[in-house]
């Protein structure tokens, strides 16, 4: 590969290796791809594939068992493997930065975020009131609203979306000519990822930045990027135009992705996500023909002896043999396999809660986690719970489980009796009822243990078996959740991070219970994990009748598990009502700003509602609608003095918001809102309405 003045990073046969158990294992084979001067290029593939080794690559920055092994680098014309220490360090600090997917483990938790700002201009010999003045302006610049404020707090201080900001004014403040974006929405909630992204954009365009943007999200990646790549064991399988790759993609690999995303408003009643079989060929492995053959169902003898080269297809590549054929790639999972709909005649609810509250001390003030939430579950169905965070969801969810105790006056009844507010009153039986699936298995898993052992003890503690009937239970209740004997010997760290979250999840349903919690439980996961966990859960709904309580920022995947969908907004309900009916509309217009920031895959256009500002505190929220301050259909007087009732708009369907459901069906039709709040555009509306203005 020949490097230009056009290319601002080029790998050319660039291959990796980490020193394992006293050998190299190689990572990345051969890897060729450039990016040009102003493009954006995105790297997607499954967890494992070498995409974060890329990105560490560049800057030469592998962890110290890591090793560039053949190859080449060039970033902005200059040849990175001869970079002296000296010269490497002033790339980095003056050509190339890089955004990680945690911004919390990037920013330092000691220093104020005024330290870490100035400590760049530093650097470049900037020092005193003229870096001080370039950090606020930094900020400015990412659109912190405030900027002198922030510049005093410490990370810990600020939200994830906030910390995400910094973390890329720190990345922009030495005005790099490379941006690597290594997850950089991962974990954050839909409007604030939108905001990050809508910031990306606007900041390439500003810089003509270069960028690196590595995600699992095939939609962010699809609406932000120019070219893409797919990686896959280390080797770029498929490359080309976004629009080609994702429209017509041309490689086995890229078609099993695709299909592995819930698309068109998919529901788990008109069918399973189809998912990809096998694993990644473990690091190290000798691959003899094609990597992707041994889980590809249109591999031939040829596939797995010949190795195929990156077949040119004009303007895009495929590392195929029969890549005009890679759409006819067959479904790994049955696509009639749906799950019928639970009862709508069940007359006694699983869960009913009624005037649920929660308040904190902070500071000598009150915060008002949770207020007057009231909700009912019916057996076999998913309640899906979206907001930004900070809204209550997970507060809401702790003390359904008992964790956290409700103030006095609401009330919880499991099956119809009242269930105790701390977990230690509760029975037995009421614990074992109600059981939670964490975001981070790793967190959630003692790494001590074997997987035999941690569902073993579940088994004890939660179903009370012993002897030959626990052994065939566990033999059960492995196979439920589609792990082998194999996976009991190991220890969790042994794992993938899709099968610790099988093994979670085996660990939940060990005392048969009635209701699963599960918070964020596919956030971190790759979409073809994603996608065999969505249907491991409507699986075991389907047969054991159990009931969910499912939160998650991705709603699509909402869309898909649930058959109720309550919308939080400051520990309130804005809206209530069957999953279809939420997502069809008319909205709430804060669960139409929600549904207005989710990225197409198809990139087809959307009016999108930017939400000012973020969510206020809840130690002094708005008089009032709550919403008011960030509502892009705010009415008046009447939003910032009276509060809404929740107001039927259909049988089930109920939204907390001063307008009507018929004025807004009418509004959400033919009047989008503007991206600020005060909006005048709509007061021949709201006199009609005989409302303040």
């Amino acid at each position: 590969m020949i490097d230009t003045p056009a290319n601002a990073l080029v790998l050319d046969d660039l291959s990796v290796a980490y020193r394992v158990a006293g050998r190299n294992r190689a990572v990345l084979r051969n890897l060729n791809l450039s990016i040009g001067q102003g493009e954006a290029y995105g790297l997607v593939g499954e967890s494992g594939c070498g995409k974060s080794t890329v990105a560490l690559s560049v800057v030469r920055y592998l962890p110290r068992n890591g090793s560039i092994t053949g190859g080449a680098i060039s970033l902005g014309g200059q040849d990175v493997m001869q970079l002296n220490g000296g010269a490497l360090r002033r790339a980095r600090a003056e050509n190339v930065s890089m955004v990680y997917q945690d911004p919390g483990k990037a920013l330092n938790p000691s220093l104020s975020i005024a330290r870490q700002l100035t400590e760049i201009f530093e650097l470049r010999g900037i020092s005193g009131q003229a870096a001080t003045d370039r950090a606020f302006a930094m900020l400015d610049r990412v659109r912190i609203s405030d900027p002198a404020g922030v510049m005093q707090r410490y990370p810990h201080q600020l939200s994830g979306g906030m910390q995400q900001r910094v973390a890329i004014a720190m990345a922009l403040a030495n005005d790099p000519s490379m941006l690597i974006l290594d997850e950089p929405t991962t974990g954050l909630d839909a409007t604030v990822e939108a905001e990050v992204l809508d910031l990306i954009s606007q900041l390439r365009r500003e810089l003509s930045a270069s960028i690196l943007f590595i995600s699992h999200n095939l939609a962010v990646v699809s609406n932000m990027c120019d070219r893409v790549g797919v990686l896959y064991a280390g080797m770029l399988v498929e490359e080309g135009s976004t629009e080609d790759v994702f429209k017509n993609p041309r490689h086995p690999y890229t078609v099993a992705l695709l299909r592995c995303l819930p698309r068109g408003g998919q529901r788990k009643d008109q069918g399973r996500l189809d998912t990809i079989p096998g694993f990644l060929p473990n690091i190290g492995m000798t691959i003899t023909g094609c990597a992707f053959a041994d889980r590809c169902a249109l591999a031939t003898e040829r596939c797995r002896t010949e190795p195929p080269p990156l077949y040119d297809l004009g303007g895009r590549q495929s590392r195929c043999h029969y890549h005009e054929e890679a759409q006819s790639l067959p479904r790994s999972t049955a696509s009639h396999a749906a799950v019928a709909l639970p009862s709508k005649t069940a007359s006694k609810p699983v869960l009913r809660v009624e005037g649920l509250n929660k308040t904190y001390g902070s500071q000598g003030y009150a915060l008002r986690a949770v207020k007057d939430v009231s909700v009912s579950l019916q057996p076999g169905q998913t309640l899906g719970l979206v907001g930004e965070s900070g809204s209550g969801k997970t507060t809401f969810a702790k003390m359904l489980l008992g964790l956290v105790s409700p103030d006095e006056g609401g009330g919880i009844e499991l099956e119809g009796e009242p269930l105790a507010p701390r977990l230690s009153e509760r029975t037995d039986d009421q614990i074992k009822a109600m059981q939670i699936v964490f975001q981070n298995p790793d967190s959630a898993l003692n790494r001590s243990h074997s997987i035999r052992h941690l569902i073993k003890r579940a088994l004890k503690r939660l179903a009370g078996l012993s002897g030959g009937t626990l052994e065939t239970r566990l033999e059960e209740l492995v196979r439920s959740v589609r792990l082998t004997d194999r996976h009991l010997a190991v220890k969790p760290r042994q794992l993938s991070g899709g099968l610790k979250q099988r093994v979670a999840i085996a660990r939940a349903f060990a005392g048969d219970p009635r209701i699963i919690v599960c918070d964020e439980p596919t956030s971190a996961l790759d979409v073809s994990v994603q996608a065999a966990i969505l249907n491991l859960l409507a699986d075991l709904q389907s047969k054991q009748d159990v009931s969910y309580i499912f939160i998650s920022h991705d709603l699509a995947v909402v869309r898909y598990l649930s058959d109720q969908i309550a919308v939080l907004y400051l520990g309130r309900i804005m809206e209530l009502g069957p999953s279809e009916e939420v997502f069809a509309g008319p909205h709430h217009p804060y669960t139409e700003a929600l549904l207005s920031a989710v990225p197409n895959l198809d990139r087809s256009a959307t009016s999108r509602i930017r939400l000012e500002g973020e969510i206020p505190s809840a130690v002094n929220p708005p008089s009032g609608c709550v919403f008011h301050t960030r509502c892009p259909r705010k009415i008046g007087a009447i939003c910032e003095t009276q509060e809404p009732p929740l107001a039927q708009a259909d049988p089930g369907h109920v939204i907390r918001c001063h307008y009507s459901h018929e004025e807004l069906a009418r509004l959400q039709k033919t009047n989008a809102p503007q991206s600020t709040p005060d909006r005048t555009g709509v007061t021949a509306d709201r006199s009609r309405l005989g409302m303040d203005v």
